[in-house]
């Protein structure tokens, strides 16, 4: 009897539980996802550990990948059922840049959370070109203090290297974006070369995140571009100095997606709803009270199974605080955001800027009508799949109405030019016109032949 008893008692408690209110039928309910070892792999660690798949019926494994290739290739392949992803990855990957597939993304991971670091020697050459105000730099620091330090480099017949992780990575295009705001030209892509390096005043080249500081320290690169923890750590083992985060650079910019392949949702929707239910309760959970659970998600994230860096070196960036130099930190909020700004909701025109940075550089070799931005953002990226599981969300009591954009098309308002480092503004519906606004880089109508711009 007591047994009977206690058998019907928790099925009562299940059955109340607002977790378990509107339970998804699941097509599939074994699920393995990857991630690379980056604290803004957050969300999906949290959701594990809060139990938020297993509230959704899904019973999860995640596993670390060696690089983004790996990863990219098991998303593909089906052996990772969906991964923390570059947002460039689908949109590259949809478009036949590279490994041809098609991946969708129902869930943007993050905004913000990278920095540019450079080598204690490059440092101390660039200081003498950067404005002082009570004895500490002024931030954002521009490229222009870097510019002088690449030209000597050049004159002394030397290659001035950077690292970045991936040629699809927001850190490619960020890096790119600073040095060209600075008057540095980081070189073009072209169909025979896709180095990316053709007529570039620095030489940018892939080093996996993890990699990124010893790789500076042997001298193979002077600086990089790197997600949490990989710019502290620099700090901590004092062998470099963050110069700016990506918030300095453009504020709020989108960071990681979460992406599976169109396939795996066109036969799973079901599940491809319910996992983003989880990831969207685990981003509230990363951003309620004003960040009031991030000491606790810096032990998980410290953990081996995640990112497996000191929990003070993540500490540093994810607890609304950044240091530059040893000593200088400075408090940055939103350095790391999962929720707030509608962190989460996959916007097209965040789709749409990472297209334009591939045309401005030659990976998107030909014009383009900016109906094709339109389109190509709209196959990849997934709003109604993201509302579709706000929606269950509020109807169960696990969110608030209110911190949805349920009446967007998808498009955010333009960003202000006041928010982007070399004070020009972004509008994702004219994408051809912000290309031809920028000046470095391909024009709209421009192609690369050979090592040269033509039109």
């Amino acid at each position: 009897m007591k047994t009977v008893l206690k058998w019907a008692l928790t099925t009562t408690a299940l059955i109340a539980s607002p977790a378990m209110a509107e339970l998804l039928d699941v097509e599939k309910d074994e699920l393995k996802f990857g991630f690379i070892k980056l604290t803004d792999m957050a969300p999906l660690a949290v959701a594990y550990e809060k139990g938020y798949f297993e509230d959704e019926g899904l019973f999860v494994t995640l596993e670390a990948q060696a690089n983004w290739k790996v990863l990219l290739d098991g998303v593909i392949s089906g052996t990772l059922d969906g991964a923390h992803m570059l947002a460039g990855q689908p949109l590259a990957a949809t478009i036949g840049y590279g490994t041809e597939a098609h991946i969708i993304t129902p869930f943007s991971m993050d905004l913000n959370g990278n920095a540019i670091t450079v080598s204690n020697e490059i440092w101390e050459q660039m200081k003498e070109f950067v404005p002082e105000e009570n004895g500490k730099p002024v931030h954002p620091i521009s490229a222009s203090s870097l510019k002088p330090v690449v030209e000597k480099y050049k004159d002394d017949g030397k290659a001035f290297n950077m690292g970045m992780v991936f040629p699809v990575s927001t850190h490619n295009y960020e890096l790119r974006y600073w040095l060209a705001a600075g008057g540095l030209q980081p070189g073009y892509y072209s169909p025979e070369d896709v180095s990316g390096q053709i007529g570039a005043d620095v030489l940018l080249s892939v080093t996996p995140p993890p990699q990124m500081p010893a790789t500076m320290e042997a001298g193979t690169i002077y600086g990089y571009c790197v997600g949490e923890p990989w710019n502290q750590a620099a700090v901590f083992k004092g062998i470099g100095v963050p110069v700016i985060t990506d918030y300095e650079l453009w504020k709020n910019n989108p960071e990681k997606v979460f992406g599976m392949s169109a396939s795996f949702q066109q036969e799973n929707p079901q599940t491809a709803i319910a996992v983003t239910k989880a990831l969207i309760r685990a981003a509230i959970w990363l951003d309620e009270n004003d960040n009031a659970n991030r000491e606790e998600a810096v032990e998980i994230l410290s953990r081996s199974e995640y990112v497996g860096a000191d929990a003070e070196v993540i500490a540093n960036s994810m607890t609304g605080t950044f240091e530059y130099e040893k000593g200088d930190k400075r408090d940055v909020p939103d350095f790391n955001t999962f929720f707030r700004h509608n962190a989460t909701y996959p916007y097209y025109s965040d789709a749409i800027w990472y297209l334009t940075q591939m045309r401005r550089w030659g990976q998107i070799a030909e014009t383009k009508p900016d109906s094709w931005y339109d389109e190509i953002a709209k196959s990849v990226y997934k709003p109604e799949i993201y509302l579709e599981a706000a929606r269950h969300l509020v109807d169960e009591g696990l969110a608030n109405e209110g911190d949805f954009p349920w009446d967007s098309d998808g498009y955010k308002a333009p960003t202000p030019s006041g928010d982007i480092i070399d004070g020009i503004g972004y509008d994702g519906k004219t994408p051809n016109a912000y290309i031809d606004s920028l000046p470095i880089g391909l024009k709209s109508s421009q192609t690369v032949e050979g090592n040269q711009v033509k039109g």
